[in-house]
């Protein structure tokens, strides 16, 4: 019988990278919306426990195994700002063009040498709603953020965040290069780790 989880998000490009994933393990993702399951308030005052409140959210509704991610940009001089609140930085009605110049107006006059700053990607997974012991794991990419857009791709703040290494924004970057080395990227390789080092010769992943 093939083993099932439950993605939490509606978001279609995270399901395809998800069930590819664990297709490997024999193990079908579901997202879900298949169940019923809708987003639930994102109380937390980090990623990770914002991943974990939807991640238990979509294992309670749907019966299931779930898995759930939470991300966001942090500025180093804005005390890890918009963090959490990335999607809403510009209150209600946020658009990433909105967010992106609230971003540039709290930066006005700080230095490129004071701009750093980090995208984070924090993965969840729970056996049941109640498990007491979740897998997460977090991962961070480095840049630091322009004083004006560049590039086309991408979305959210990706024309702001520059990535040293690559000398361009994510937003500049081929989109095969940016799924190799993001944050989301890297979370999916740690949480990759993780699962083959706890949840290997489990029940659940055989």
């Amino acid at each position: 019988m093939l083993k099932r989880i439950v993605l939490a998000s509606g978001n279609a490009g995270k399901l395809r990278e998800f069930s590819q994933l664990f297709n490997s393990w024999d193990i079908e993702v579901l997202p879900q919306s298949e169940f019923g399951v809708s987003d639930t308030e994102e109380t937390g005052l980090s990623f990770i426990e914002n991943a974990l409140i939807k991640a238990r959210h979509a294992s309670r509704i749907s019966g299931l195994p779930a898995l759930a991610d939470d991300s966001g940009l942090a500025v180093d001089v804005l005390g890890g700002a918009p963090g959490i609140y990335s999607a809403r930085y510009s209150g209600e009605g946020a658009t990433d063009a909105r967010n992106n110049n609230k971003l540039l107006e709290a930066l006005q006059g700080i230095e490129e040498v004071r701009r750093g700053a980090s995208f984070h990607c924090a993965l969840a997974f729970v056996r049941s709603f109640d498990d007491p012991v979740p897998l997460v794991c977090s991962a961070q990419w480095r840049g630091h953020i322009l004083t004006e857009p560049a590039g086309e791709q991408g979305f959210g703040y990706d024309p702001l965040f520059f990535v040293d290494a690559e000398g361009m924004t994510s937003a500049q970057m081929p989109r095969e290069l940016k799924n190799r080395i993001s944050h989301r990227a890297q979370g999916v390789v740690a949480f990759e780790t993780m699962w083959q080092e706890t949840m290997l010769g489990t029940d659940l992943a055989g």
